[in-house]
C-alpha cells in the first residue's frame, strides 16, 4: 500500500529538513503518533526511533531506522514490527520563498495481515490526510 501527500511551507528547505529529519517531530505533526523517542544514534543515518501509534483504536509499536539523509533534500526511514514494514520518504524542494515536501509512505504487510490489507485502505488514506494536515500546521 502506498500513500503520497504534498505539503507546502513558508520555511526554507534547511529549516524544513532540520525539523523533519528529527523523527521525534512526529509527536507534533502526526496525529496517529502517541509517542516517538530516539533510542540510539545522534539523529543521523543509522539512528533508531521507537514509535508508538494508534491505528483503528489499537496501539502498535514500530522501530524506525534512518536510512538516508541528504541535507536540505531527502529523508528516508524504515519502520518495522512483526506485522508491518513501513518505508517513509520525504523529498524537500525549494518552492518560491519556502519549501515543498513530497511525502511517500509505503506499507508492506506480513503474515495474515496481508490478507486484510486491502480492507485497510480507507483507514490508511485517512491517516495520510491527517498527517498531511498536521505537517502543514507544524511547518507554518
Amino acid at each position: 500500500m502506498r500513500l503520497e501527500r504534498t505539503v507546502y511551507t513558508p520555511r526554507t528547505p534547511t529549516e524544513t529538513f532540520t525539523y523533519l529529519a528529527d523523527f521525534t517531530s512526529t509527536n507534533e505533526w502526526d496525529p496517529g503518533t502517541v509517542s516517538t523517542t530516539r533510542t540510539s544514534g545522534d539523529g543521523g543515518v543509522g539512528s533508531t526511533y521507537r514509535n508508538i501509534s494508534q491505528f483503528l483504536g489499537r496501539k502498535t509499536e514500530l522501530t524506525y531506522t534512518t536510512v538516508i539523509l541528504r541535507p536540505d533534500e531527502f529523508i528516508e526511514l524504515m519502520g518495522e514490527n512483526k506485522t508491518l514494514v513501513a518505508h517513509d520518504q520525504m523529498t524537500i524542494t525549494s518552492e518560491g520563498s519556502g519549501s515543498r515536501v513530497d511525502y511517500v509512505a509505503e506499507f508492506e504487510f506480513k503474515g495474515l495481515t496481508k490478507l486484510f490489507a486491502p480492507l485497510l485502505r480507507p483507514a490508511f488514506n485517512k491517516l495520510g490526510d491527517d498527517a498531511q494536515k498536521g505537517m502543514t500546521q507544524a511547518l507554518r
